[in-house]
């Protein structure tokens, strides 16, 4: 495993090698594991993704496993519970805007059959690839990542700026930004 050329975002972290590994820049098509990342993803805003991917697992539980049905229905009870979690970033803004963020979620999954057949048509249902030496060369944002903020903004969602949404892409595998000698990427180029 430590052998492999990788990213070097990856460095030497278990739970983030293991992170980068298996999960960043692969494809995702389960809606509730969308949904997971989008929140996620937001949650981040300020923070690094280590801080968020060590409270994984604490999120999980106390986001009923990141079923948007079940988020959507939160009320004030259950945001002070959140608020309470230790395991979790305990922010208001954050927390109201993952309950706002399932409500249309599932509005945007019942009017296009499911979140993946929205989101994934604006790449036309294909990884774009990216062709990046190192990691300073990939984007925080794209005019793609931005239309697709605009539009999410559009339709009640919140924490969904434009960098959020690229960083969301990328780890979902919409775009494999993986850098040209990972193996991640080569395995990922294979693939399409």
């Amino acid at each position: 495993m430590n052998k492999q050329t990788r990213c070097p975002w990856a460095g030497d972290i278990p739970i983030y090698m293991e992170y980068h590994d298996h999960e960043w820049g692969r494809p995702v098509h389960n809606d509730n594991k969308l949904f997971e990342m989008l929140i996620l993803e937001g949650m981040q805003a300020g923070l690094s993704w280590i801080t968020v991917l060590k409270k994984r697992e604490a999120y999980r539980e106390a986001f009923d496993g990141f079923d948007p049905k079940k988020v959507a229905l939160y009320g004030e009870e259950k945001i002070e519970e959140l608020m309470e979690n230790e395991g979790i970033i305990k922010n208001r803004l954050k927390i109201n805007a993952a309950i706002t963020n399932a409500r249309a979620f599932l509005e945007v999954a019942k009017k296009h059959g499911s979140f993946d057949a929205f989101i994934w048509r604006y790449v036309d249902n294909t990884p774009m690839i990216g062709h990046w030496k190192s990691v300073e060369d990939a984007p925080a944002t794209t005019p793609l990542s931005d239309q697709i903020s605009k539009e999410l903004k559009k339709l009640g969602f919140k924490f969904v700026g434009s960098t959020i949404i690229y960083a969301f892409m990328q780890a979902t595998g919409m775009v494999n930004d993986h850098i040209s000698d990972c193996f991640v990427y080569q395995e990922m180029k294979k693939s399409f």
